[in-house]
């Protein structure tokens, strides 16, 4: 994706997941909690998310790792990294990296895509506050 911004404040915003709950659809998410390190949530029809920031550099990347359901013990990490290309502009890509078993991952691949398109879009759109 790209964004008309700074990388460090894209970052800022990022990495604390209590901002996330301006980019995750209401209409998908239940019971958010969050702090600037962890969140949880209910998603509609999967189960509780459980995630954490695991590595930060700033202005650069943002790691998370989550737990889906417990019970299924679905966990993934995510990262999102960021370029700053020129001043006012940043590129950034969102990876994702599921631990299914192969079953379980023909079944999520579709699911997962659309969630990481969503995210994308929700990030490009989305106006960041002034610092």
């Amino acid at each position: 994706g790209t964004i008309e911004q700074d990388s460090d404040k894209i970052y800022n915003f990022l990495s604390d997941f209590n901002n996330f709950k301006n980019i995750i659809p209401a209409d998908k998410v239940e019971n958010w909690d969050s702090t600037q390190e962890n969140c949880s949530f209910d998603v509609q029809g999967v189960g509780k998310a459980n995630m954490h920031i695991i590595e930060k550099e700033p202005g650069k990347l943002v790691k998370i790792e989550g737990i889906v359901d417990a019970m299924t013990n679905i966990s993934f990490k995510m990262w999102i990294q960021l370029k700053e290309v020129a001043q006012q502009d940043t590129k950034f890509k969102v990876t994702m990296d599921p631990q299914l078993n192969p079953m379980m991952q023909m079944m999520a691949k579709k699911p997962l895509e659309e969630f990481m398109n969503m995210l994308v879009n929700q990030i490009e759109q989305f106006k960041f506050p002034e610092q």
